[in-house]
């Protein structure tokens, strides 16, 4: 694999398109953006410390060009806009839904054979609405949320033990919001359950702090993350593009896996040179499948809103 596209340069496109060139694992990145020099600018300023971090990585920025971005092997979607004061849901999916339709059009006709990642949100649903728009299998369009999510909840454990977070793994799934499923049964500080090393009070006051990760952030300086996200789809372009079968939370559409289908949600994968090899099954106890249900009941409701809004908008 040789280029990559991200598609939007902001905050979280320019940190997804520096992890990548940083990592030195493909020909080229591509940075495309509708605003004009956005995306030549960052693309300047993330090629000009090539010399001090030795990629060779070539960075690009174009924009709203998608000529330039045919040929790409995996493109990663960040366009969309924050929901602003007196804007509903309603109003937030109807806006990004257009934008993740009008650029997943753009892209595909360029790239027919490349995986998509999104992480424009409302998440699950922009995921569908790109794959629904592309025409590609589920297997080559998912979305990045579970990585961010695992990510947070293994650094909030790292924080509380004092322990290295390379020796922390973790298991996480359902939407990503509120009510995503943070399993401590299926997670390990050095191969010791946490279940063995924290008390069930502390282990929830850490799950909470998962789940309302991102509004800390918003809270603490008035705007969403980017270093983390931005870290976490890079982690997902990595596994891709070596073939290395890293079993990572994403957002997948499964076919009857935890007795549900007909929409994206956070499940853990194996990733590859296809995309999704295989959605992974664990046992769930009849909590944990409780919560993962009403996880997927929540994201029914964006998906049906989204309905509504098209319907009153059209297409």
């Amino acid at each position: 694999m040789n280029k990559v596209t991200v598609i939007g340069a902001g905050n979280v496109g320019a940190t997804v398109a520096e992890c990548v060139a940083r990592k030195d694992m493909v020909k080229e990145v591509l940075l495309i953006d509708i605003k004009e020099g956005l995306s030549e600018g960052k693309a300047l300023d993330i090629a000009e410390s090539a010399p001090i971090h030795l990629f060779d990585t070539v960075v690009k920025g174009v924009t709203n060009n998608y000529d330039a971005t045919a040929d790409s092997d995996i493109c990663v979607i960040t366009s969309g806009v924050p929901r602003r004061p007196g804007m509903s849901r309603d109003d937030l999916l109807g806006i990004n839904a257009k934008i993740v339709r009008t650029v997943t059009e753009s892209f595909v006709a360029q790239s027919p054979n490349a995986i998509i990642i999104v992480i424009s949100n409302p998440l699950d649903v922009m995921t569908y609405v790109a794959h629904e728009t592309s025409g590609f299998p589920s297997s080559r369009v998912f979305g990045m949320a579970g990585v961010l999510d695992t990510a947070r909840f293994r650094a909030f454990i790292s924080m509380e033990l004092g322990a290295s977070v390379k020796d922390i793994q973790a298991l996480l799934m359902g939407g990503h919001g509120d009510t995503m499923v943070p399993l401590p049964r299926y997670t390990s500080v050095g191969g010791i359950p946490l279940t063995e090393l924290l008390p069930k009070d502390r282990i929830e006051e850490i799950v909470n702090r998962t789940k309302s990760g991102g509004g800390e952030i918003v809270q603490l300086m008035g705007t969403s993350a980017w270093y983390a996200p931005g870290g976490a789809a890079a982690e997902m372009v990595e596994a891709i593009v070596k073939d290395s079968g890293r079993v990572l939370p994403c957002a997948a559409c499964p076919s009857g896996e935890y007795g549900l289908s007909n929409l994206f949600i956070g499940l853990p994968v194996r990733l590859g040179r296809s995309g999704i090899e295989e959605i992974i099954t664990v046992d769930l106890n009849e909590a944990e499948q409780s919560l993962l249900d009403t996880s997927a009941t929540h994201v029914r409701s964006n998906f049906e809103a989204l309905r509504r809004v098209l319907s009153q908008t059209g297409p």
